[in-house]
């Protein structure tokens, strides 16, 4: 059977990280929502800027626009990005009414340049929420000091966020703390807490890739017996944050404080693995599904990733496996002056730089078209 479809079983729903034209109006997305139980889409400015410069599918619109003598790029960009958001919002609206508003999603990102920017921030989320105007929307915010008190704001006024960027449990914590803050406020005000969605977008791959870096450098000058402890830690710590994490969640969504709201009808704040392409070869290339499948999360996966766990992922209960031993390889960094949260600091600090170059870039590209 179908691994992908099987990941349900195991209260695990599949998301897809990515988003283009042909994808969404030529039958892909219908078939992968009928095929392999895909249940949401995210987005973010690399995928459309990949879409948009990589592909001939907006071509024929870009030229449209070059005759009606449309010239700002950020409004050609944002009538072709909502067009495909808004028609993935609909093909996914069935899995939505289903599911009960647990799933059926579709994320759009606010600009990148207001990652610092907690009132500009409010404001475009606002905006965008009204102009796309489905309720299978989420609005994608950068987990930045400034972001979080947008994040709460939003979502007291009934708006489904997508936290991204996160890397640290610290931040994590602050994040479903915001969240139960906002439900709570929902509550106070007399407003209904049934129907928000909100997700956590905790990256993965990004940590090991920085951390196999540090330990590779000490490799360097290790002695003999210290080269067996440090090789040890290889690509451990990504699933350990990870697994970390979600203990933090279960511990957060569950006790007097949550059980008040979820009797109101409240969902948890699920944790959304993103970042799950297995970036170093010598690693199994489905690594960070096999290992982070659990009840109440998401994985939202590049294309790649789909079809390599359709075709062999190995599915078991795995994200609660040996809480003991996943803290213990967080210790163990840090006895070798690893500093995982150095690390998830300049992760978060180089995520949103690079989405803004890639927003700049694109932008570039659609002047150019449209000028052309």
């Amino acid at each position: 059977m179908n691994s992908l479809v099987q990941l349900a079983d195991y209260g695990q729903s599949f998301w897809l990280d990515y988003i283009r034209r042909d994808f969404v109006e030529g039958g892909e997305l219908r078939r992968m929502i009928e095929e392999d139980g895909l249940r949401g889409v995210t987005s973010n400015p690399a995928i459309f800027e990949k879409a948009i410069t990589e592909t001939t599918d907006y071509a024929a619109e870009l030229g449209t626009m070059h005759a009606e003598s449309v010239r700002g790029a950020r409004q050609v960009f944002e009538h072709l990005a909502l067009r495909d958001i808004r028609s993935a919002a609909d093909l996914l609206r069935p899995v939505y009414d289903r599911t009960e508003a647990t799933d059926g999603y579709v994320s759009f990102e606010v600009s990148p340049g207001l990652a610092h920017d907690t009132q500009g921030t409010i404001e475009e989320a606002q905006r965008l929420w009204r102009t796309i105007n489905r309720p299978n929307l989420m609005i994608k915010v950068p987990a930045t000091v400034e972001g979080l008190p947008a994040v709460e704001t939003l979502l007291a006024e009934g708006i489904n966020i997508n936290i991204t960027l996160l890397f640290s449990q610290q931040v994590y914590q602050l994040v479903a703390d915001a969240n139960l803050r906002a439900l709570e406020t929902r509550l106070q005000r007399g407003t209904t807490v049934n129907t928000l969605a909100s997700v956590a977008s905790f990256f993965v791959s990004r940590i090991d890739s920085a951390i196999d870096g540090l330990l590779e450098q000490k490799l360097k000058t290790a002695t003999a017996s210290e080269r067996s402890r440090i090789e040890s830690l290889l690509g451990r710590a990504a699933i350990a944050n990870a697994r970390c994490a979600y203990a933090r969640f279960r511990e957060t969504f569950s006790g007097p404080r949550w059980e008040v709201l979820r009797a109101k009808g409240a969902r948890p704040q699920r944790l959304l693995w993103a970042s799950t392409s297995t970036k170093n070869p010598c690693y199994r290339d489905v690594v960070y599904v096999e290992e982070l499948i659990g009840p109440d999360t998401v994985n939202t996966m590049p294309p790649g990733t789909a079809a390599a766990f359709r075709d062999h992922g190995l599915l078991r209960n795995s994200l609660e496996e040996d809480p003991t031993g996943a803290a213990r390889t967080l210790a163990d960094l840090e006895a070798l002056s690893v500093s995982l949260d150095d690390v998830t600091k300049r992760l978060l600090d180089d995520g949103v730089k690079a989405f803004a170059a890639a927003f700049q870039s694109l932008l570039d590209a659609v002047r150019a078209e449209v000028m052309a």
